[in-house]
């Protein structure tokens, strides 16, 4: 049996481990405007990273980014979740396909849509000024960033949502609704407690994407909203700081590695009190 994993974990370190390790390798560089890059063994640029206020402030936003995408998108995806997945009809699968259809359209596309939608002469405005309201500066804020990046990660949450809430008994549910419970507690006490596992790995998910965004931030947040990820893709392209870029790579991982294990934790905690 052990020899039928050797495959996959090749793959894995050509892939992924390999890679990695030649960019830790990069960031332990020094950075010359000369020369570019000079060999050496050093932390300073996880310690320029660290330290600098202006960086300290990217990351901030980056999780403050990815913890309100990660909460809309849960908020807005139980609703359609439960419907697919109690759904008896022969559009079931339509459906299902009409849910995936968004992720056939890339994040670049989707944001420009987002930027007709919000601009100052867009058609958001424009059905507000049918009312007599705005224009109002919709475009390049953050929370034109928030549900940009929502909207494309919300088919991953309400696809993993469904497939959970399809295999818990609607009979739970059911007994508990003749026992005098509103459906809210139904939601609170019965559903998503059995649904803990697709809630974590739901929100699991899109938290990382989001963490991760770049097309998204960039066209809908403006110049003057930055993530981690525009950050790195900046010191590599722009700057042609190498060492700095790839030591910023890896504050990216390491901080959503980290606040992905504490998301878990705090989700499993919180459902765990709610059945209760």
């Amino acid at each position: 049996m052990p020899l039928l994993i050797l495959p996959a974990t090749a793959l894995v370190i050509m892939l992924l481990v390999v890679p990695m390790a030649g960019l830790l390798r990069i960031s332990l560089n020094h950075y010359s405007p000369t020369e570019l890059m000079v060999e050496a063994v050093t932390g300073e640029n996880y310690l320029n990273a660290i330290t600098d206020p202006f960086y300290q402030k990217i990351l901030l936003v980056t999780v403050a980014v990815a913890v309100s995408c990660t909460a809309l998108s849960l908020l807005l995806s139980i609703a359609p979740a439960y419907w697919l997945a109690r759904m008896q009809s022969r559009w079931k699968s339509a459906l299902i396909i009409l849910t995936l259809f968004p992720l056939l359209v890339g994040n670049v596309v989707r944001a420009a849509g987002w930027m007709a939608i919000l601009s100052t002469d867009g058609a958001l405005n424009a059905f507000l000024g049918l009312f007599g309201f705005g224009p109002y500066k919709l475009l390049y804020q953050p929370a034109a960033v928030v549900f940009g990046t929502a909207a494309v990660v919300m088919p991953y949450m309400i696809l993993t949502l469904s497939a959970v809430i399809e295999a818990i008994p609607r009979q739970t549910e059911e007994a508990a609704t003749n026992l005098g419970a509103p459906p809210l507690t139904v939601l609170r006490r019965i559903l998503l407690p059995q649904a803990a596992p697709g809630v974590v790995a739901g929100c699991v998910l899109v938290f990382i994407m989001s963490m991760n965004a770049y097309a998204t931030p960039v066209l809908l947040g403006g110049p003057n909203f930055t993530m981690l990820a525009p950050a790195v893709y900046d010191q590599f392209v722009r700057v042609g700081n190498w060492p700095f870029g790839a030591a910023l790579a890896f504050l990216l991982l390491l901080s959503t590695l980290v606040l992905t294990v504490l998301v878990n934790f705090a989700l499993v905690r919180a459902l765990k009190r709610k059945s209760l």
